[in-house]
């Protein structure tokens, strides 16, 4: 299964479009990114300058693709189905995708401000886990947040995510190392490894 190569998806909800885009959307990314830089900088690790350019996006997006189609990742962008040229919304990402007898992942997730308090990232995980469980065949996704974080808290806690523990200085973000919960998600319906 690692060296599968897989199409890429196009998870439709009720609300949104989740996609690996092509490199012609870099300059959207961008403009989201940029857009969003003070909203997410407390939940953010460092960013060199190239991050918030085209150039980067391009390159970026180029090797999600590669990455994807070698087992290895799922980066989507959330598109809105309620504007007119489909608004980026937020992006979801599983990566570290492993095989073997872990059949695991790590997702990640942020959300554009002005999208905040409105169910979108719940209802884009609800059709972005489905897929990873029942089309990639993950026997588990892990997501991790600092614990003041009290939206991701929430979310995690309604999609039935479990806390698997705490780590002290986890990740560095924000400017420092940052505490974490440990949560996961388990696919019961997964009783062996393909």
């Amino acid at each position: 299964m690692a060296n599968k190569i897989y199409e890429i998806p196009v998870i439709e909800t009720a609300r949104l479009v989740l996609t690996l885009p092509d490199v012609d959307e870099a300059p959207r990314l961008v403009t989201y990114i940029k857009d969003n830089v003070e909203h997410l900088a407390p939940w953010s690790p460092p960013r060199p300058e190239k991050y918030y350019t085209e150039d980067f996006w391009r390159e970026k997006l180029l090797a999600s693709q590669e990455d994807f189609r070698q087992g290895k990742a799922l980066e989507l962008v959330l598109f809105s189905k309620e504007t007119p040229l489909g608004s980026i919304v937020g992006q979801c990402s599983f990566t570290g995708i492993s095989r073997g007898p872990f059949q695991a992942c790590y997702l990640g997730y942020n959300l554009d401000y002005r999208a905040v308090g409105h169910g979108y990232m719940f209802e884009a995980l609800t059709g972005a886990i489905a897929y990873v469980f029942d089309d990639l065949k993950l026997h588990r996704i892990m997501a991790n947040y600092i614990p003041t974080n009290e939206r991701s808290a929430k979310l995690l806690r309604r999609l039935n995510f479990l806390t698997d523990g705490y780590s002290r200085d986890y990740l560095f973000i924000a400017g420092r190392w940052q505490d974490h919960v440990l949560t996961s998600l388990t696919n019961y319906e997964m009783t062996t490894v393909t």
